[in-house]
């Protein structure tokens, strides 16, 4: 696995294609916080259960001024499709070439089946309005990624 980004690290920029085939950046959510979940493979089992606990709880998250970004390796279009079968209504980013996956510290080794393969670890950050990071969960599982948010925003001050 790459370098593990700490708290209070600036987070790594990024620009990566929505589901739609628009470029979107790190940047377009500065005066926001953003929550980013790097997930492996869309319309997978995991993937299904974090992606949809994000999107039931997105207007929570929004009214914490909040915003939700998923990333992983799938091409724009296999996004696309998962995000109109599941009703997800927030960015999946497609990190084709695992670029951001990289910066962020979250593509590494995986075992199934005996076998060793490079992928993504399941992790998700927490930005302030500024890109600084204020919350790193690497290897986190697919049900804790909204419980853990919800515990650091409850620990950190009130958005003036």
């Amino acid at each position: 696995m790459a370098a593990i980004l700490s708290e209070g690290r600036k987070a790594p920029a990024f620009v990566l294609l929505d589901q739609e085939g628009r470029k979107v950046k790190l940047a377009d959510y500065t005066g926001r916080r953003l929550l980013v979940y790097f997930y492996p493979k869309a319309d997978t089992p995991g993937c299904t259960t974090q992606s949809c606990s994000l999107r039931d709880a997105r207007q929570e998250l929004k009214s914490l001024s909040v915003d939700v970004v998923g990333i992983s390796p799938d091409a724009y279009e296999d996004q696309k499709k998962f995000d109109r079968k599941y009703s997800l209504g927030f960015p999946l980013l497609a990190d084709t070439d695992h670029a951001a996956a990289e910066a962020y510290g979250v593509w590494g080794d995986k075992a199934m089946y005996g076998k060793t393969y490079k992928g993504i670890i399941r992790s998700s950050f927490l930005i302030d309005e500024k890109g600084t990071v204020l919350r790193a969960w690497y290897r986190v599982r697919p049900e804790e990624t909204v419980p853990k948010a919800r515990e650091a925003l409850g620990e950190l001050p009130a958005k003036k």
